[in-house]
């Protein structure tokens, strides 16, 4: 069971694991062993997330959801496959956890008076400036 918040858990068992080769370090080894974990999790047919976190993770990671509602992530920063999975499970979750974070809602506000004046003031100033230019170029 992966804990993402307290209220939302995911099983094991809804995560399917592939391997492939990986870009990344490993010298020799590189080109004989497939140590990139890639995680493909069935996000929208998952029960053990709320519907509002799926959404939001669908708006704010596009490219990780497939067309099916899968999400993938990818690691290949290690050259051992057991700490690329660990890698993948922490994207995971930071992924879920900014997902499950509502976004804090604008609430429209005025500018004060002073503000108001005091840009008024400013722009008289700056026309008055320009006014003498203009006054001064009659020579």
């Amino acid at each position: 069971m992966i804990e993402v918040t307290p209220t939302i858990q995911i099983p094991l068992e809804e995560i399917e694991w592939s391997y492939a080769r990986s870009g990344g370090p490993g010298g020799q080894n590189v080109n004989k062993v497939s140590s990139k974990a890639i995680l493909r999790w069935a996000m929208l047919a998952s029960p053990s997330v709320p519907d509002f976190v799926k959404a939001r993770v669908r708006e704010l990671y596009p490219s990780r959801v497939t067309v099916d509602g899968d999400l993938l992530i990818a690691s290949q920063e290690y050259r051992d496959q057991e700490r690329n999975r660990d890698a993948c499970l922490e994207k995971l979750i930071d992924l879920l956890r900014r997902g499950a974070t509502r976004p804090k809602a604008r609430r429209a506000t005025k500018p004060s008076k002073g503000s108001k004046e005091r840009r008024l003031t400013e722009k008289k100033k700056q026309s008055s400036r320009k006014a003498d230019r203009k006054a001064g170029d009659a020579d």
